[in-house]
């Protein structure tokens, strides 16, 4: 059951036009009572495209893992979204959590673009 600051993989297909398509790391912002209750899980993708260095809206949370070993992993707070966790089959990510303090800071760029009170 994904709880908030989880990672998980979550396959984001069917997509459309610049949306991120296959599965992704995905950074889960709503609570595990929520997710549980909806089945959704509301959250934030990640990426590892190198072109997100310079977005102002991505926050770097530290090196991946796998096939990607290396690489930075960034959340992308400029996409926020929901999916039916158990229909995409959410699994769980090897970085496994976000720490509070990487967790405050995606939360805040966030916050900068919707401006929730």
């Amino acid at each position: 059951m994904p709880d908030r600051r989880d990672i998980v993989w979550i396959d984001c297909n069917p997509q459309v036009g610049r949306e991120m398509r296959d599965v992704h790391p995905f950074l889960v912002l709503s609570p595990r009572i929520f997710n549980a209750k909806t089945s959704l899980v509301i959250g934030l993708p990640m990426s590892t495209a190198e072109y997100n260095a310079d977005n102002p809206f991505a926050v770097a949370v530290g090196q991946a893992k796998g096939r990607k070993a290396g690489q930075t992993s960034y959340v992308l707070c400029h996409q926020p979204k929901s999916f039916d966790w158990r229909l995409r089959h959410a699994k769980v990510h090897p970085l496994g959590a976000l720490s509070d303090g990487l967790f405050a800071q995606v939360c805040e760029r966030l916050n900068q673009i919707i401006r929730l009170g």
